[in-house]
């Protein structure tokens, strides 16, 4: 049999096959009828040992305003923004106006709120969507607080501000290709030069940075070997950030590879009080507190979430939420996240006697994240296939829990940093290493 072929024909099939692969998916709520999506999202139920009551009435109006906005603004738009891997610029205005930026740092247009009520709006953000909970805490808890707490009165009334609206956005950068966990060790480096100082060298995930106005950077000064920070303006001379693709995880979140050949930095913009890496550690140690709440968040998010599916979704002629095995995992998920709460609470608490030290700090964030990592996992069980869609929201937590449950100090360096506190021993380093670094 001779088969005949025809240019017309392969054009018809080639048609053919076009019109049918281009058309759109479905709106989810028409291919699945059967639940509610996230992008109308589901009301908060996870607060079931009534952990509101412990809260200021300035705490819960912090709360709700955030809840609000995040739901109404960020929870339509976040599935697509998350699959894009781009930032939804035009929200920026909006959570500007929710005067959360900058936290506890009072003055200088700053909120000046708790520690508390700094945690709840983080966790209030995140519960919707974690990408945007880590773009405020970068913006705030690291950039901005390194510059209270370590910048000069003029850099503080020059920046402060302006970042305090959002009007402007910040980057911190720490980390290095080669200098992750090992941070102190970093060899970005700092030469003297008259008027000024030239930093020469590399960062990598810093988040923001692609379209930060002002990078906080730290480098090695090179006659003290000592770490110093220095606040780098975008359009400086030498500065060059590329955007990191490619990541399953906080999609959302701009990281970037930041090089650094030759940039010239007055002397105005060296951060006076950065002359060390435990200078450093003090912002890092506040920052793990905001960080410690980010979890709590995603998990609230994906309790509630679940807890609307179950009671939507029906098979065998039932509710998913009828089923006594689900709900063991719900109660689960509820009872960690309880837990994570209480504890995140009493973090917030001891740092706002002057009591909490970077062992508390470090503790709360890994156990908390390592607790959200089994209650996120819960929740994508429950959803089953649908548990792999970020239109259900839990799919997209799954994968942005684990990039919270490594940044900022990995679960297992929290832990030495713990381990530490609690022995007097340091174990970062292999004992033949370290007996070997001291001979």
């Amino acid at each position: 049999m001779t088969i005949h072929s025809s240019k017309h024909q392969d054009d018809v099939d080639k048609n053919a096959r076009s019109s049918y692969f281009n058309l759109p998916a479905l709106d989810i709520s028409v291919a699945f009828p059967q639940a509610t999506p996230a992008s109308k999202f589901p009301p908060c139920a996870s607060d079931y040992y009534q952990f509101d009551d412990l809260l200021t009435s300035e705490e819960q109006a912090v709360r709700m305003k955030v809840r609000e906005c995040m739901e109404k603004e960020i929870a339509p738009i976040m599935a697509e923004y998350w699959e894009k891997a781009e930032f939804p610029f035009h929200v920026i205005p909006k959570l500007g106006a929710l005067r959360v930026a900058g936290g506890t740092i009072k003055g200088y247009g700053c909120p000046g709120h708790s520690v508390t009520g700094a945690a709840i709006a983080i966790a209030e953000i995140a519960r919707v969507d974690a990408s945007c909970s880590t773009f405020i805490l970068v913006h705030s808890s690291l950039a901005m607080l390194t510059i209270a707490l370590c910048g000069s009165e003029e850099q503080k009334q020059k920046y402060l501000p302006s970042l305090a609206q959002l009007n402007t956005i910040a980057c911190w950068a720490l980390t290095e290709p080669a200098y992750g966990s090992d941070a102190s060790a970093l060899n970005t480096t700092a030469t003297k030069v008259e008027g000024g100082w030239i930093l020469e060298g590399q960062k990598r995930w810093i988040g923001n940075s692609t379209f930060a106005d002002v990078l906080v950077i730290f480098a090695r000064n090179t006659t003290t070997n000592q770490i110093n920070g220095y606040l780098v303006k975008k359009d400086a001379p030498g500065l060059t950030v590329t955007k990191i693709e490619n990541k399953i995880g906080l999609r959302i979140v701009q990281n970037g590879d930041i090089l650094l050949k030759k940039v010239f930095v007055p002397d105005e913009d060296r951060l006076p009080g950065v002359n060390s890496f435990q200078d450093t550690s003090k912002v890092l140690a506040v920052s793990r507190v905001m960080v410690a709440w980010q979890p709590i968040g995603i998990s609230m998010g994906v309790y509630d979430m679940c807890h609307r599916y179950l009671k939507e979704r029906k098979q065998f002629g039932a509710p998913l939420a009828a089923f006594q095995i689900n709900q063991q995992k719900l109660v689960q998920m509820l009872g960690n996240i309880q837990a994570m709460i209480l504890v995140g609470w009493r973090l917030c608490k001891l740092y706002e006697k002057g009591a909490m030290t970077p062992g508390h700090a470090s503790m709360g964030k890994s156990w908390i994240t390592a607790r959200a990592r089994e209650t996120v996992a819960l929740g994508r069980e429950l959803l089953g296939g649908n548990g792999i869609l970020s239109d259900f929201l839990v799919a997209k937590a799954f994968c942005d829990i684990e990039p919270i449950y490594t940044y900022e100090g990995t679960y297992d360096i929290n832990t030495l940093v713990t381990g530490r506190e609690v022995t007097g021993i340091a174990s970062f380093k292999p004992v033949a290493l370290a007996t070997r670094s001291r001979l």
